[in-house]
């Protein structure tokens, strides 16, 4: 995991508005993705290549459409990088 990459992609709102999205289903499609966002398609993509490029999410195409995916991996890697930063230990207390 490339930490700049993770955190560049954790920047921006809209990428996180996609991650919560995807937190909340299998999966979904770029165009589905893009219904829920007032910004332009092309927007879109560029910040699913962001997402894909940091390990956030998983890209697969089926048939003509791509279908983007959380990687929860990831995600505990990084919520377990921030309890560690934090100093939080197993029990939720700060050290």
């Amino acid at each position: 995991m490339v930490q700049d990459d993770l955190f560049k992609a954790l920047a921006d709102a809209n990428r996180r508005k996609i991650l919560r999205l995807l937190s909340k289903k299998d999966s979904m499609s770029a165009g589905d993705i893009a219904d829920q966002f007032t910004i332009s398609k092309p927007a879109i993509s560029d910040h699913l290549k962001i997402l894909r490029n940091a390990g956030l999410i998983y890209a697969e195409k089926q048939g003509q459409y791509i279908y983007y995916q959380l990687n929860a991996t990831v995600m505990q890697e990084i919520a377990a990088l921030m309890f560690d930063l934090l100093k939080i230990n197993k029990e939720g207390t700060q050290q």
